[in-house]
């Protein structure tokens, strides 16, 4: 095991309308979807997309996640996401928090997830790659 401090990656967006359930505040469904938006950012960001997944049939695949809600997230708020790879338990799996940030700099949500590397073909867990190192930020 190993503790890190890597690339920090951010991502900005608006709340929608979409993201509300019927108390007008963000959904913790959504809070996951935010969470998943940004992470695709990011990754596809560094080389390693939608594109490259299904051409080398090598991709992430959430195993564990964890989720906090702290504070509420209105209407049309603008957010900002950061994302950064915390920890290496294996070569086949690390763990990526990331955190949820009001206009203000209050948090408004914190995650931690588990994330494996999923090849396709066999359907099992492999080896990261230095490219996947490189995309999630490792140094």
């Amino acid at each position: 095991m190993s503790k890190n401090q890597n690339i920090i990656f951010e991502y900005e967006v608006l709340i929608r309308e979409m993201h509300l359930d019927s108390f007008g505040h963000v959904n913790n469904a959504s809070y996951v979807m935010l969470y998943e938006e940004a992470r695709w950012d990011f990754i596809t960001k560094n080389g390693y997309g939608l594109d490259y997944i299904l051409k080398h049939q090598i991709g992430p695949v959430i195993l564990d996640l964890n989720v906090r809600f702290k504070r509420e997230l209105m209407n049309r708020e603008p957010i900002k996401i950061t994302s950064q790879t915390i920890e290496v338990l294996s070569s086949k799996i690390l763990i990526l928090e990331q955190i949820m940030y009001k206009e203000d700099g209050k948090i408004a949500s914190e995650a931690k997830f588990t994330v494996g590397l999923f090849d396709m073909k066999e359907r099992k867990l492999t080896e990261g790659t230095p490219e996947w190192l490189h995309a999630v930020g490792m140094r």
